[in-house]
């Protein structure tokens, strides 16, 4: 089975988990699964994404115990993993993987251009950013705005308080960003999370291998990326890469491939 077959299966399921959460929750009160990616309740487990909880520990200058051992899953999974939860899991990579399903009929290739291509390292800066606003304001920036919170928010208010909030329009935003602008624009530069999750899993275990003696430099891994990373050259090792297999898939060759390494990767090498 095809990579992006199996991780279309993974993101469905992830989209549906807080689809029918709510209504489980509201309509038959089922509270075993509770919250959404950025708070997650699955009986007395707890996960908790690690950007929302960084913000919390900095402004409460303090260390609750129980939002630390709710950072751990994600945490280790990106540090072994890299930043699977933005190809397999988050609810934005579902909505835009859907929209690509949309716009393939009228695309002239299988593969879609981007029209608007920045430094990759500005998803360093979104982080900073985050965590700089976050401490002059005093409040946690992310957790009330963040696309792929949202996308849980907005369905939990529509169940619950038949309603929507204002800031739900972000996430068209980013739809839109996606759909006319640049493949996964806010993933690849905007997304603080993106960035947290690409830096704990910058020293990650598994990664696309590449045998170099047999590429051939057809273009097609990097044409396939979605966040524009050229496979070809190696830049599967950067801490961008979110492991989405997509380049795996398109290489007529077959020279690439997932492999769990021992040893240290490359790090932080920028283009």
């Amino acid at each position: 089975m095809r990579w992006r077959t199996l991780r279309r299966i993974s993101l469905f399921f992830a989209f549906l988990l807080i689809l029918i959460n709510p209504f489980l929750n509201y309509y038959l009160n089922f509270n075993f699964i509770q919250g959404w990616y950025q708070s997650l309740g699955i009986g007395d487990l707890w996960v908790v994404s690690p950007l929302e909880g960084l913000e919390s520990i900095l402004l409460s200058k303090s260390i609750y115990a129980p939002l630390v051992v709710g950072m751990l899953l994600p945490v280790v999974l990106a540090s072994l993993l890299g930043r699977v939860f933005c190809s397999w899991i988050c609810p934005i990579s579902f909505l835009s993987e859907t929209l690509d399903v949309i716009k393939r009929p009228f695309s002239k290739t299988r593969f879609f251009k981007d029209h608007l291509v920045f430094p990759k390292w500005l998803l360093w800066f979104a982080l900073i950013g985050d965590i700089l606003l976050a401490l002059i304001a005093g409040a946690p920036f992310f957790v009330f705005l963040s696309p792929p919170g949202l996308v849980g928010r907005e369905i939990m208010m529509a169940v619950f308080l038949h309603t929507l909030a204002i800031e739900g329009v972000l996430v068209i935003i980013v739809l839109l960003l996606h759909f006319f602008v640049t493949r996964r624009f806010f993933c690849r530069y905007m997304c603080p999370l993106g960035g947290l999750l690409a830096l704990i899993g910058s020293r990650r275990r598994l990664l696309v291998h590449q045998n170099r003696e047999n590429c051939k430099k057809c273009g097609l891994c990097k044409r396939a990326c979605p966040i524009g990373l050229s496979p070809a050259d190696g830049e599967t090792t950067l801490p961008y890469c979110w492991n989405c297999g997509e380049c795996v898939d398109a290489c007529p060759t077959k020279v690439l491939g997932f492999r769990w390494t021992k040893g240290l990767l490359p790090g932080f090498r920028q283009s």
